[in-house]
């Protein structure tokens, strides 16, 4: 006697199945092996171990490289990019500036390759280069949640950056 089957199996492929997702774009920072364990980061000294970049003493015979995150730095590309503008920030820029500061230590001290590349601003407003799409999102998210407020995100794929947008 077989199984019974589910009519999802048949719909049912791998995410890297190209047959069914076409040419995929894939984030050039992000590694396409491994690196040698362990690894040190030149840039900002996070030490690959088990796998994932922490903040911690690399041993003496570490290898040396630039984590993704320092090479985004140097190669001025980031993978998320958010505009915050409006009347409320210029009003709030002193506390909406020291919530961003406090995500982004929270992130990094957690994940050392979620950080803040650059910070310009403008009349209106800022603009925020950051070095992973997921501290991109964790900052949308605090503004929400702290202060409402319009927000949009959007991921092109093609380029692999996460864009965002708040405003209140």
């Amino acid at each position: 006697m077989t199984a019974p089957h589910k009519p999802s199996d048949y719909n049912r492929q791998h995410p890297k199945d190209e047959r069914a997702y076409g040419e995929r774009n894939e984030d050039p920072y992000q590694s396409r092996g491994k690196y040698p364990e362990p690894s040190a980061c030149t840039g900002c000294g996070a030490v690959l171990k088990k796998g994932r970049w922490q903040w911690g003493i690399a041993p003496p015979d570490a290898h040396k490289h630039l984590c993704p995150a320092c090479q985004r730095v140097h190669d001025r590309t980031p993978a998320g990019i958010i505009t915050i503008s409006g009347e409320f920030f210029t009003q709030h820029q002193q506390e909406i500036m020291g919530l961003i500061h406090n995500i982004e230590a929270k992130e990094k001290s957690e994940h050392p390759l979620q950080r803040i590349m650059n910070l310009t601003q403008d009349d209106g407003g800022i603009t925020l280069l950051l070095t992973d799409f997921h501290i991109t999102h964790a900052i949308v998210d605090a503004l929400k949640n702290a202060y409402q407020g319009n927000s949009e995100e959007q991921f092109v794929e093609k380029t692999s950056v996460m864009r965002a947008s708040w405003t209140r």
